[in-house]
């Protein structure tokens, strides 16, 4: 399945996609996380593809060759998105498929603009008021990095060594994964080209316009929603408490055995095909 790189000019600027699939199919827009980019889930996106999508896949807002300056807000990184579905999809809702940072940005997409959105899917993830509500001790020891990230020079540690730290990440989150040498040394060409704006998604967690986030998030989503989790997650655990108060649409939630973080590049044939099942 060839997918091939296009651009559109959006209010921050001109962000970069890869673009695939069938033209008339289910419009499915689906958003990376960190520490990650589009090409690495090209196989992922390809079965999406062949199930009859029309699939996108933007370089997010601080991840070259996107924009990389700010803010990095959760409204100016949803707006991007939500841009993008004017410009891509302006009469048809999409399936939004979100992972790590992507999945957060898809939490806020529904509750922000719910007519624009069919479906979605969030993928390592819980939903953000869920997991600020009761953070378990054995969570917040996965999460030591986002502390280090609000240290000045921490983009020069994050890109030390040939991104050794990065790499690091990867293994701890995703221990059964090896990602395919030629698409590594692809991720960091870009994340070096991008530092330390990804960072910065991270510090503006704690500014002042987190409040007004929370509260928007704290909103019932009325969007149907599917959450899969990765059983052998190094960095984020699937919720214990239960929340489907903040579902008011049809809702699922999986835990998906011998994968990771990285669920989506891990086993690409199958969290498609739970995607497949669940949207049926």
């Amino acid at each position: 399945m060839e997918f091939e790189h296009v651009t559109f000019d959006l209010p921050h600027g001109t962000f970069h996609a890869l673009q695939g699939g069938d033209p008339d199919g289910q419009p499915t827009v689906v958003l990376h996380g960190f520490p990650d980019h589009p090409p690495t889930a090209k196989p992922f996106l390809a079965e999406l593809a062949r199930q009859g999508r029309h699939v996108i896949a933007p370089w997010l807002r601080g991840y070259a060759p996107s924009p990389t300056a700010g803010p990095f807000d959760f409204a100016s990184l949803t707006g991007d998105v939500l841009a993008l579905i004017d410009r891509w999809s302006p009469g048809r809702a999409v399936e939004l498929v979100g992972h790590d940072w992507g999945a957060l940005i898809t939490y806020d997409a529904v509750v922000t603009a719910p007519e624009r959105i069919e479906r979605a899917v969030t993928l390592a993830v819980p939903h953000p008021v869920t997991f600020l509500s009761r953070p378990r001790l054995a969570q917040l020891r996965r999460i030591w990095y986002m502390g280090l990230f609000q240290l000045p020079g921490s983009g020069w540690m994050a890109s030390a060594r040939d991104l050794a730290f990065i790499d690091r990440l990867w293994r701890q989150w995703s221990p059964g994964l090896s990602l395919d040498p030629a698409l590594q040394a692809e991720l960091h060409e870009h994340l070096r080209a991008s530092m330390p704006a990804p960072l910065k998604y991270y510090r503006a967690m704690l500014r002042p316009s987190m409040i007004g986030a929370t509260r928007r998030l704290s909103q019932p989503i009325e969007v149907p929603l599917l959450q899969l989790y990765g059983a052998d997650d190094g960095c984020f655990l699937p919720p214990k408490v239960d929340d489907r108060h903040r579902f008011a649409a049809p809702h699922a939630m999986e835990v998906v055995p011998d994968v990771g973080h990285f669920l989506h590049i891990e086993a690409p044939e199958a969290i498609a095909e739970r995607i497949a099942a669940w949207a049926k």
